[in-house]
């Protein structure tokens, strides 16, 4: 049995705490629930109490000879980020297509060419188990020390049976042995197979009836993903492969209307996916209806920055009702990086969320986004103690000074890790 845990005395402790249940729309998500001297008190890695440092110091007073203390003055403190959009199992690296692209490639056009996804996908499948948890690990290593506690990961590097397997036991085995909780997600569509182009209903036919079955069977997965675009799987194909998805209990998520608008917004509204992800070039018909739909909108402002492109409408979708959370995209040809930190200061220039916003997006939403929200992403009695102790005063000097990781302290239920 571990010390209970005591931090006092932080400048702002964010707490996230809300009466609203479920992800936070319009003006809730300013509602960081900030407490002023803030202090948490922890045990056994589940937060006891939450409240001023001199609130918890009277109710613990016979107690606290027994505690660690940490002394936050002067800092803020925040729940772990949680990061609800990565591809971060993958073999090799893609630096020289950011090359072609500086030198007029599109996206496509490195796709097109065998590069892209595709070739990712050729290392994947050529790297043992072995390979993967070793170069994860050291992604993993990197999100934990800009404050990340929690991370969803898709296959969709294999396109096969064999590797999207490999890919999916690969995060089971890595959340045994990583303090970071690993959510999978299962993308056997994340493009078409080369060896299936021309005929691409035939693999839609393929992963529903041979992969599927599968990764529920050895319960590998808890969601069901699709890159639905132009090119790529049409929204009528995503809607087979996400119902089918639903019939073995994964649930929906969908890469939708990156590259132009394609009706995915739609799709994730009609289907009740649980969020639809990227989403630069949504109509305004399909943000209305993930309004009304609840779907969460989790916006990737690295991919855009990376590409070249315009970011998504965030303020436009806050405003019209709909969830947003943020996320890295983490992954090895369109983002690669592990900074959340650097997200939340993206969402805020190029996507015009205020710094509240920013962080609930990264937090409590993106906990939402992941079906996650009643363990992580607010610092709530009965929690797990998955915290952040940052080097800056305030949470608008968290977005304020970007492009610099601010993480001095993280604790995983309880355990100092950084």
């Amino acid at each position: 049995m571990t010390k209970p845990l005591w931090i006092k005395h932080a400048a702002q402790l964010v707490t996230l705490a809300s009466d609203v249940k479920g992800p936070r729309t319009k003006e809730a998500m300013s509602n960081l629930g900030l407490i002023e001297d803030g202090s948490l008190w922890i045990e056994d890695g589940i937060i006891q109490a939450v409240g001023t440092t001199k609130e918890l110091e009277k109710r613990y007073s016979e107690k606290l000879h027994e505690a660690e203390i940490v002394d936050a003055k002067n800092h803020l403190v925040t729940p772990g980020l949680v990061d609800p959009h990565t591809h971060v199992v993958y073999g090799g690296s893609r630096e020289r297509e950011f090359e072609m692209r500086l030198e007029g490639a599109t996206y496509m056009d490195i796709m097109n060419a065998g590069g892209g996804i595709h070739a990712t996908t050729r290392m994947t499948r050529e790297a043992t188990e072995d390979e993967l948890i070793k170069q994860t690990t050291r992604r993993l290593d990197s999100f934990l020390a800009h404050g990340v506690t929690t991370i969803e990961g898709k296959s969709g590097y294999g396109m096969n049976l064999e590797t999207e397997l490999k890919q999916l036991r690969v995060m089971k085995k890595l959340q045994e042995q990583h303090v970071i909780d690993i959510v999978p997600t299962f993308m056997g569509a994340h493009a078409v197979p080369p060896e299936y182009k021309g005929r691409e209903d035939e693999f839609v036919d393929h992963l529903i009836q041979d992969m599927l079955p599968v990764v529920a069977e050895e319960k590998l997965a808890e969601f069901n993903d699709v890159f639905c675009e132009k090119g790529v799987y049409t929204p009528e194909q995503s809607e087979r492969i996400l119902e089918a998805g639903k019939r073995f209990g994964l649930i929906p998520k969908i890469h939708a209307d990156e590259i132009e608008p394609y009706g995915g917004a739609e799709l994730a509204a009609k289907i009740g996916a649980i969020s639809a992800e990227h989403l630069l070039k949504a109509s305004e018909a399909g943000i209305k209806a993930m309004a009304k739909s609840g779907t969460i909108a989790c916006l990737l402002p690295a991919t855009a920055l990376y590409l070249r492109e315009e970011a998504a409408a965030g303020r436009k979708m806050i405003d019209e009702g709909v969830a947003v959370a943020i996320s890295t995209d983490c992954n090895p040809g369109s983002s690669p990086t592990t900074s959340m930190p650097l997200v939340m200061n993206l969402a805020c220039i190029s996507m015009r969320l205020t710094p509240a916003e920013a962080l609930t997006a990264a937090t409590y939403n993106a906990a939402c986004a992941i079906n996650r929200q009643e363990q992580v992403g607010s610092l709530e009695v009965g929690k797990q103690a998955d915290i952040v102790l940052w080097k800056t005063k305030n949470y608008q000097e968290l977005q304020y000074l970007f492009g610099v990781n601010h993480v001095k302290s993280v604790w995983k239920k309880g355990i100092k890790v950084v």
